[in-house]
């Protein structure tokens, strides 16, 4: 691909499109609690914790829609149902790790530069 076919408008919708759901906080904490195997529905919602039903629902099935994650049910009673990362979402731990990681690694920072820029603000007002 071109760099002038990176500005493409379709390219640039659909590269959009997909950052939003990759960027989404719950969508990272949900393929982050994937990436270490298949978890129930309340499994996750557990381990999330902050998290409302609704959301969760809302979050794995545009996993699953996007093909990062399969929904398994089993025929008991109460039906059970796992969800797992693909192929493609176990691509995307990848890079969702390491963002996790330079993320953390940088809070220090992060926070520091926050406080410089608020108190550089506040003197100009």
């Amino acid at each position: 691909m071109t760099l002038s076919n990176l500005h493409d408008t379709d390219t640039c919708r659909a590269t959009g499109e997909i950052l939003a759901r990759i960027g989404d906080k719950w969508t990272v904490l949900v393929v982050e609690m994937l990436g270490d195997g298949p978890h129930r529905f309340s499994e996750l919602r557990r381990m999330i914790g902050s998290i409302s039903q609704k959301m969760l629902t809302t979050t794995l099935r545009g996993l699953e829609r996007d093909g990062f994650v399969t929904r398994t049910v089993y025929p008991t009673i109460p039906p059970r149902v796992d969800y797992e990362l693909t192929e493609l979402g176990r691509e995307l731990l990848v890079p969702v790790r390491a963002l996790g990681e330079w993320a953390r690694e940088n809070r220090e920072r992060i926070a520091k530069a926050r406080d410089e820029f608020d108190l550089c603000c506040e003197q100009k007002q």
